[in-house]
């Protein structure tokens, strides 16, 4: 008997110390969040360009935005999920300010169990052939359009569709390669669908069981960050907490020697997109892979595509990424809705397509020479005062055209996501005889001028400057102080990228008390700090620079930029700084945009662009896909078909020649090379009708 207690006793000890070891270890990581919490929230506080106040307004904000990161796609929590949390929609701004977790806590938890609960949802309906489905039966894939499942039978009814639409997929792809096979080989056996569908039912689930085993491996520290990140997004999107690790993986994507495919992407809703091609990248080079593609699954070479849909952006980079040599297959949905597998060798960038170059675009009909300056980004080597800058280059390539006596030079801008402010402001200079080109303003200040204060004019001559959603930051800058000036026309698209802000990392160790120095790494910050005005006052921000004459492409009709990114900073205005305008550069400014708007309308490879771009954004509006194969087939082959039928706009524009500058020319003395390299770049501004466009607008200024 004794002995029976005494064991008893002794095991009521050892609960009563995994308890307490329990309660240690919580309390333990509940103080390492606040004190996380407390870091970001004093950096925030002082230094953010627009901080905000915690109270109700941001409670409910920072509610909506968190549910919806949780399960963007809805295909977990169920309503009445969301309901038991709805009580803490204006507790939240409470919680923050006593660096309290019960809501956060709560809402992990039923997260966690209703993840491990559709875990099983699919695995009984991939065991059988998918059975007949009514005509017209459809599944929406817009989550933005479907609500939270009512109950657990309409979730799991939710998650046989998607499988459904999942199987249709696979076979239409190895439908379309087998085909595509046959053409070329009379050997290729088509096997039937029946074979296909067997087989695609296998893949779908061998790459569920692996995304859940990713999800299931999502710990209370991630979903902390998302937590956290929610928050700082409500400052602005550019605003972001970064884990050690994360900190860590964003300084390689940063990385001047990565070693990947070399494209900027951005998550969204669940979806991994490509809003850049790097010049001078493996995808740049293989040519593919373009903006607003949404990379849906990647392989290794020819192994079998890991879906990255919902996978966490960090995870899916790593995926993506890989050593110099090595292959990687994209499976991508295009703008087009269509999806197209991109075969891609990793391969470093290429610096020297990342630097300023130049040609002749001579037109034989008008006997006009037109200087065309390629700028990719606004590079400078910030570690090295003697580096290379683009300032100094475009000077170079300046000096160099003025020696060829081009008519005018159009400086292409397209697809530049910025970078060094000083290399702007000194091209800005080369332009204008002296004076502001752009202003920078902090919280505490009304705004720094930052001025060109070299009164040589290196070029006087006509000038006109090409954009488009993808330029952005310094490409904003330059294209809106040449507009102010009246120095420049701008063409292209509405508006440009609308990014007018500048940010900073800091490392929130810095932030530690004495006393929590053993809770080091707490992670870093990257928070908006200042702004870009135009000498005009008016910011750069969400409305960019709008271009004095629109040519229509790919996002006409479609939302693009910082204007469609929730949560943005404003637009606003601050004082103008004193400038004097250069009309007579420009000369009849109406009759030229007047002129180029006429021949933009009436030009029929312009016409197959705008019609593109409609249909583009129509076919976004519908997610809608047939539960039924033949519907879903005829479906897919109509969205292939048209897609095809804008695949060769593209051609030799008559009357045109793209030669090498003189200077260039000479020192390339029979380097085939080098000579192969500018025929391929001529080649492609050969058949830019946007170039095309822009000579006859420098023919125009010259005239009018």
């Amino acid at each position: 008997m004794n002995k029976r207690i005494a064991k008893f006793s002794f095991l009521l000890v050892l609960l009563a110390s995994c308890e307490a070891l329990i309660s240690f270890s919580s309390k333990t990581q509940t103080d390492k969040d606040a004190v996380i919490l407390s870091a970001l929230l004093k950096v925030l506080e002082k230094d953010h360009f627009n901080p905000i106040q915690l109270n109700d307004s941001l409670s409910s904000k920072l509610f909506d935005l968190y549910i919806e990161k949780l399960d963007y796609n809805k295909r977990f929590l169920l309503q009445e999920d969301v309901s038991s949390l709805e009580k803490w929609r204006y507790k939240l701004d409470d919680q923050i300010k006593d660096r309290k977790f019960d809501f956060f806590n709560l809402s992990h938890e039923l997260i966690t169990k209703r993840t491990v609960a559709s875990s099983v949802l699919y695995e009984e309906f991939l065991k059988t052939p998918i059975k007949s489905i009514n005509k017209g039966q459809k599944i929406n894939l817009d989550p933005e359009k479907i609500k939270f499942a009512s109950s657990k039978f309409e979730l799991k009814t939710r998650w046989n569709e998607y499988m459904i639409y999942s199987i249709y997929s696979d076979i239409y792809s190895k439908e379309t390669a087998q085909q595509k096979a046959k053409l070329n080989s009379d050997t290729v056996k088509l096997k039937s669908y029946t074979e296909l569908e067997v087989e695609a039912r296998e893949r779908v689930l061998k790459n569920h069981k692996q995304w859940f085993k990713r999800m299931k491996e999502v710990d209370r520290d991630d979903r902390l960050a998302i937590y956290f990140n929610c928050l700082t997004e409500l400052y602005d999107p550019h605003t972001n907490f970064f884990p050690p690790q994360d900190k860590e993986d964003f300084d390689i994507q940063m990385s001047g020697t990565l070693e990947g495919i070399g494209a900027t992407l951005q998550q969204k809703d669940g979806f991994t997109s490509v809003t850049q091609i790097v010049p001078g990248s493996a995808s740049w080079k293989q040519g593919q892979l373009k903006t607003g593609d949404v990379i849906l699954k990647v392989a290794q070479n020819t192994q079998e595509p890991v879906s990255i849909v919902d996978m966490n952006l960090d995870e899916a980079v790593r995926l993506i990424r890989g050593p110099k040599g090595s292959e990687v297959r994209l499976t991508v949905r295009k703008i087009d809705g269509s999806e197209a597998i991109i075969p891609i060798i990793r391969d470093v960038v290429i610096l020297e397509e990342t630097y300023a170059k130049s040609a002749i675009f001579e037109n034989s009909k008008t006997n006009t020479k037109t200087g065309y300056l390629y700028l990719p980004k606004f590079y400078a080597d910030f570690n090295n005062e003697n580096g290379r800058r683009c300032a100094v280059d475009v000077k170079k390539e300046v000096l160099k055209l003025m020696e060829d006596n081009v008519d005018g030079i159009v400086i292409d801008l397209r697809d530049n996501g910025g970078g060094s402010l000083r290399d702007v402001v000194e091209i800005g200079g080369l332009f204008i005889k002296d004076g502001p080109i752009v202003q920078v303003k902090d919280r505490y200040s009304n705004g720094q001028v930052m001025n060109d204060n070299d009164s040589k004019i290196v070029y006087a001559g006509p000038l006109v400057i090409m954009i488009d959603q993808g330029s952005a930051s310094a490409s904003e800058i330059l294209a809106a102080a040449m507009q102010d000036y009246k120095r420049a026309v701008i063409v292209g698209s509405k508006s440009s990228y609308g990014k007018g802000t500048v940010q900073r990392f800091d490392d929130l160790d810095r932030y530690i008390s004495y006393e929590n120095e053993s809770m080091a790494p707490l992670g870093s910050i990257k928070y908006t700090m200042q702004k870009f005005y135009r000498i005009n006052g008016g910011a750069t921000q969400l409305k960019g620079v709008e271009s004095d004459i629109v040519t229509p492409n790919n996002f006409s009709y479609i939302e693009n930029g910082e204007r469609e990114i929730e949560h943005a900073m404003p637009w606003d205005v601050i004082k103008s700084t004193p400038y004097t305008n250069y009309e007579s550069y420009v000369g009849d400014f109406k009759t030229i945009i007047k002129n180029s708007t006429d021949r933009i309308a009436q030009d029929k490879t312009f016409k197959l662009y705008d019609e593109r771009a409609k249909y583009y954004s129509e076919i976004r509006k519908d997610l809608t896909y047939p539960l039924s194969y033949n519907e879903f087939k005829a479906q897919m082959n109509s969205e292939k078909a048209q897609g095809e039928k804008y695949e060769n706009i593209l051609f030799d524009i008559d009357g045109i020649k793209v030669n090498g500058l003189k200077a260039d020319v000479k020192t390339w003395n029979g380097d085939t090379t080098k000579t192969a390299k500018f025929n391929e770049f001529a080649k492609k501004i050969k058949q830019d009708i946007y170039i095309y466009e822009s000579s006859k607008i420098i023919e125009d200024i010259i005239t009018y």
